[in-house]
């Protein structure tokens, strides 16, 4: 058995995968359908689409296949990656790369497979649409070409789902893109015991940067604020614009004390970057911190709701106070 090599821009290609939001996310009917229709159009007993993530190969929609991941190491996907062009295996008893692999060998059965490299609108190879068999086949010219048409679609939705779930001015996850991943995060911290932090923000008198300055420069101020956010919460947790001038960060395995330390880094950065000299308006927000226990679990629109609370509460009182 030969495992898959890992292809030159690894790092970058599990950037993009990841900045999609799709993984262990729930099913789509939008994959779901084209997988039916690979199913019915090659008649096979299972199709994919499998999204090959640092060490599994996750499938994002399955037909005729129970398991939801597998081992990359173990996968026909991690070779389909590493080629712009199908990768098919008519045989795979046949291959030396695969006649002693677990899955060819037992369960379940894989002797033909046949897959082509999905792309991240970034032109990253984050997976593939690919078809299952356990019984031997070919698979001719025309067969390739309706293989990779529906891969074209496969990418059109990927596309479609991240367009959905990024916020176009600033580029950060947007209200949808963040309860995605915020839910799955929470439930991650319950698994495993961890605690966390939402800090909930809010750009401060940006209606008088508008009626000021214009709405072209309300808005580049949101992109500078955005830019100042995710620099420095890189390392740590998940941004987001919820919309208008409400932000959002997620940190995992943090504690209020944590969140306190990314919000003054924040302050920090946007304090140096002198918007009043520059732009002839400052940058300031108020914020409210929520800790997650997951001993005592609460949702994401939970969090936000008490956030946005606190938030409030901390604005009244900095307007209250003279300057």
């Amino acid at each position: 058995m030969k495992a898959p090599e890992r292809p030159p821009d690894e790092e970058s290609r599990l950037q993009a995968l990841r900045a999609l939001n799709l993984l262990d996310t729930p099913p789509e009917e939008r994959f779901d359908c084209l997988i039916r229709t690979a199913r019915r159009l090659f008649d096979v007993p299972v199709a994919l689409v499998s999204l090959v993530d640092a060490n599994r190969q996750w499938f994002k929609s399955r037909a005729g296949l129970e398991v939801a991941e597998t081992s990359r190491d173990l996968s026909f996907c991690g070779h389909a990656i590493l080629d712009d062009q199908p990768f098919v295996i008519e045989d795979a008893l046949n291959d030396e790369r695969f006649s002693d692999n677990p899955p060819v060998t037992g369960p379940p059965h894989v002797r033909f497979y046949a897959g082509t490299p999905l792309c991240a609108p970034d032109g990253s190879k984050i997976g593939t649409l690919c078809l299952l068999d356990s019984m031997p086949r070919a698979f001719g010219q025309d067969d390739l070409d309706a293989l990779k048409d529906l891969a074209s679609i496969s990418e059109r939705e990927i596309a479609a789902v991240r367009l959905a779930t990024i916020d176009e001015l600033t580029q950060l996850s947007n209200w949808r893109g963040f309860r995605m991943v915020a839910g799955q995060s929470l439930r991650l911290c319950v698994r495993q015991a961890l605690r966390a932090a939402l800090v909930f923000m809010d750009f401060d008198d940006f209606k008088e940067i508008n009626d000021s300055h214009g709405h072209a420069e309300g808005e580049r101020a949101l992109a500078e604020f955005a830019a100042h956010l995710e620099s420095a919460c890189r390392e740590a947790g998940t941004v987001a614009r919820l919309g208008g001038d409400e932000f959002a960060i997620l940190l995992i395995d943090s504690s209020r004390a944590h969140a306190e330390a990314v919000v003054g880094r924040v302050r920090q950065s946007i304090e140096g970057a002198d918007f009043e000299s520059r732009f002839g308006y400052s940058i300031a927000f108020s914020h409210g911190i929520v800790e997650f226990d997951p001993e005592h679990p609460r949702t994401i629109d939970e969090l936000l709701a008490e956030g946005d609370t606190l938030m409030c509460a901390s604005k009244r009182r900095r307007s209250r106070t003279p300057s």
